[in-house]
């Protein structure tokens, strides 16, 4: 089997006359942290579109696990444990912080429906929500609302939510955007430790964070793969430095 949990190849996407992403070849091995990254309009945020199909692509394909997905709706692809972190873990701001957790534990079982079952039938869930808490460090918050939360621990909150699906590859969406030195510390130490055993696939614009936890680094521009290498490959390469890392990045 190869080491390649997710592959683009000739991955296209146009918008009328317009293409957002051309002719990507991406490779994302099984249990790493590949972030992607670029200057705005890049085309990262098309390529995860595509990826989990609220895009389909104009060409190219996508194969998942060596499975041809490219034809695959939205339910298909999370159905195969393909889950961005945004779409799936927005967070229910009233409810309790473990609350939202067991809702998502609700999702994964199938009962996501089925609000009529008494709240004793679902303490089952309470386990594994509060587990899941522990995990990214909010069991002390298990009973505050999630309004109530700061918004690096809300961001957290929507991290648990995801990772009660357990899904095998996870796609985050600048997972640091807009926090304080101290919360984006905490979700570092907390992706790290996610990381174990699942693939995690990333579009961060801060770089130390890309620095410090990513294996692999793809740099777009314009719809295109500029590099791709470590992160001392990708920040010594000449092209890199005049389009992303040494003229400003947005």
């Amino acid at each position: 089997m190869s080491d390649c949990a997710l592959e683009t190849v000739g991955l296209t996407k146009a918008f009328g006359g317009f293409t957002a992403v051309r002719n990507v070849a991406l490779k994302v091995r099984r249990h790493a942290i590949h972030a992607l990254i670029g200057p705005n309009g890049a085309g990262k945020t098309t390529v995860f579109n595509l990826l989990t199909k609220v895009h389909a692509p104009t060409g190219g394909r996508i194969l998942y696990e060596g499975a041809d997905i490219t034809g695959e709706n939205a339910a298909a692809i999370a159905r195969r444990g393909i889950v961005r972190s945004f779409q799936i873990s927005a967070t229910f701001p009233h409810m309790s912080v473990r609350d939202n957790v067991r809702v998502a534990l609700q999702r994964r079982l199938g009962t996501q429906y089925q609000f009529w079952r008494s709240v004793r039938s679902l303490a089952v869930l309470d386990a594994r929500a509060m587990a899941l808490l522990g995990d990214v460090g909010l069991a002390d918050y298990a009973e505050a609302n999630a309004a109530d939360l700061s918004y690096g621990r809300k961001r957290t909150l929507e991290i648990a939510t995801t990772l009660a699906l357990d899904p095998p590859l996870l796609l985050l969406d600048e997972p640091t955007q807009g926090m304080a030195l101290d919360d984006v510390d905490r979700i570092k130490r907390l992706i790290r430790r996610i990381a174990q055993g699942r693939t995690i696939l990333m579009v961060e614009h801060n770089m130390s964070v890309v620095a410090d936890l990513c294996d692999t680094i793809t740099v777009l521009q314009r719809g295109e793969i500029l590099a791709q290498g470590s992160y001392a490959e990708v920040s010594a390469d000449p092209a890199v430095k005049a389009a992303y890392l040494g003229g400003g990045h947005g």
